[in-house]
C-alpha cells in the first residue's frame, strides 16, 4: 500500500539539502548519458559504413588481373595477366557455390553522352546482367541489361536518374536513343543505387562493349557472390581461385601479385566483429560511470544516515521496525537514482534525435539508441539505486535506540 507519509518525508529531506541532491542526481544522470550517447554514437558509426558495403553485395569476390612477381616454368617475373571471356565463362562453370557472376571490359575515363540538344559526360560500365545483384541495383523502370541483349550484341543501356535528369530533363527516356561515342544506344531502363559515386553510371552490354570499342575478347575483372559462408569458407573460396587462374594463365598460385582478390566476405564480418568490440568498450566506460554515480548515491545515503542517527533512535524507541527503517532509506536512494537516470536517458535520447536528421555524412549516419538499451539501461539504474542504498539502510536498522539518542 502506498505510504504518503513515507513519501512526504523523504521529499521534505530532499528540499533540506537540494544543492547536495542535485550533485548526487547529476553524477548519476551524467553517467547514463554518457552511455546512451556513446551506443548512440557507435550506432551512427556503424550506419555509416553498413552504408558504403551496402554500395555493393556483401557476400562478393572481386577478382583483378595484375602483373606476376615470381619467375613460373621458363617465363619470367613482370608479365601482365590479361583476363579474356574464357575467364568468365570458365568461373562460372567450375566454381561451386556461385550464386551471381559478371565481368567488366573497363572504357577508360568518362563518355561523352547526348540526346538532341542536350550532353552529358558519364561513366559507362559495360557488365553481365548480374551486375544487378551485385551492385545492389533498383530498376525504377523498365529493365537491366539481359542474357538476349549479350547475345545478339545489342546496342541498349540503362540509365540512372542523373543521366535521366541531365539528358532528358522531363522527357521519359524509356525506348529512346542515346549517342556514346557518336553511336546511338537504347534506353531500356532506368536504376538507382545507394552509392552516390555509382549514381553517375551507365550500364551496357560487355559483348556489344567488346565489338564496338574494340575490346575483342578482353576483360578487365570478374565479380561473383556466393551462397552464405563463414570467413574460414570464402578464404578457402579465394584460393580455388587462385589455383584455376594461375593454371590458365601459367603463373604461380602463390604470386599474390599475379591477380588480386578484393574479399568482402572477409571485409565486411571483420568490420562487423570490430563493431562487436566497440559496443563492449562502450558498455565498460558507459557502466563505469554510472558506477561512479551510484558510488556517489551510497555516500549521499552514508551521509543521510550519520545526520538522521538520533531520529531513527527515536523511531525504534517508539516501534519502528528495521524493515521500516530499511524502507525510507532505500526509497530515497531509489527515487534520486530512477529520476536522475530518467532524466539523463531522455537529455541522452533527445540530443541524438536532434542531431539524426543532419548526420547523413558517409560515415557516420542516423546515431539512435536502440529502445531495449535505454529499457535495460533504465532498469540497470533502479537496481543500482536499491544496491546503493542498501548498505546504509541496512546499518541504519541496525542502530541500537540508547545509542542513536546519545548521538550528537
Amino acid at each position: 500500500m502506498f505510504d504518503i507519509d513515507k513519501w512526504q518525508e523523504i521529499g521534505s529531506t530532499i528540499k533540506k539539502n537540494k544543492l547536495r541532491t542535485f550533485l548526487t542526481g547529476f553524477s548519476v544522470a551524467w553517467g547514463i548519458f554518457i552511455l546512451i550517447i556513446l551506443l548512440g554514437s557507435g550506432q551512427g558509426l556503424q550506419n555509416g559504413v553498413v552504408e558504403q558495403f551496402r554500395a555493393d553485395a556483401t557476400n562478393a569476390l572481386w577478382i583483378y588481373s595484375g602483373m606476376t612477381a615470381k619467375p613460373y616454368e621458363g617465363m619470367k617475373a613482370g608479365r601482365r595477366i590479361q583476363f579474356t571471356n574464357k575467364d568468365y565463362e570458365e568461373t562460372k562453370r567450375k566454381l561451386d557455390g556461385i550464386e551471381h557472376i559478371s565481368s567488366r571490359f573497363s572504357l577508360r575515363g568518362d563518355q561523352n553522352l547526348s540526346y538532341k540538344n542536350e550532353y552529358g559526360s558519364f561513366g559507362v560500365v559495360t557488365v553481365h546482367p548480374d551486375t544487378e545483384f551485385l551492385e545492389f541495383l533498383t530498376i525504377t523502370e523498365g529493365r537491366f541489361i539481359n542474357q538476349l541483349d549479350i547475345k545478339q550484341l545489342r546496342k541498349v543501356i540503362s540509365i540512372s536518374p542523373l543521366v535521366q535528369k541531365a539528358l532528358f530533363k522531363e522527357e521519359d527516356p524509356i525506348g529512346k536513343y542515346v549517342k556514346i561515342s557518336g553511336i546511338a544506344f537504347k534506353v531500356v531502363g532506368i536504376f538507382t543505387d545507394n552509392s552516390e559515386r555509382d549514381m553517375q553510371r551507365v550500364y551496357m552490354p560487355i559483348s556489344t562493349a567488346q565489338q564496338i570499342f574494340s575490346g575483342s575478347n578482353r576483360v578487365h575483372n570478374i565479380a561473383i557472390t556466393t551462397t552464405d559462408i563463414s570467413v574460414a569458407e570464402s578464404m578457402v573460396l579465394e584460393k580455388k581461385i587462385k589455383q584455376q587462374f594461375a593454371a590458365r594463365h601459367k603463373f604461380d598460385p602463390e604470386d599474390r601479385r599475379a591477380i588480386r582478390i578484393n574479399n568482402s566476405i572477409e571485409n565486411f564480418k571483420r568490420t562487423m566483429a570490430i563493431f562487436s568490440g566497440i559496443r563492449i568498450f562502450v558498455w565498460i566506460i558507459g557502466i563505469g560511470t554510472i558506477i561512479a554515480g551510484v558510488v556517489g548515491v551510497s555516500n549521499i545515503m552514508i551521509i543521510v544516515v550519520k545526520e538522521r542517527t538520533k531520529e531513527i533512535g527515536i523511531r525504534k524507541a517508539i516501534g519502528a521496525t528495521p524493515l521500516s527503517i530499511v524502507s525510507l532509506i532505500l526509497s530515497e536512494a531509489v527515487l534520486i537514482t530512477s529520476v536522475a537516470g530518467y532524466v539523463g536517458l531522455l537529455l541522452g535520447v533527445g540530443l541524438l534525435e536532434l542531431i539524426s536528421p543532419y548526420a547523413t555524412g558517409d560515415f557516420f549516419k542516423n546515431p539512435a539508441a536502440d529502445f531495449n538499451v535505454a529499457v535495460s539501461a533504465t532498469i540497470l539504474l533502479v537496481i543500482s539505486g536499491a544496491i546503493a542504498g542498501y548498505i546504509p539502510a541496512k546499518r541504519a536498522a541496525k542502530i541500537r535506540p540508547v545509542i542513536a539518542l546519545h548521538s550528537e
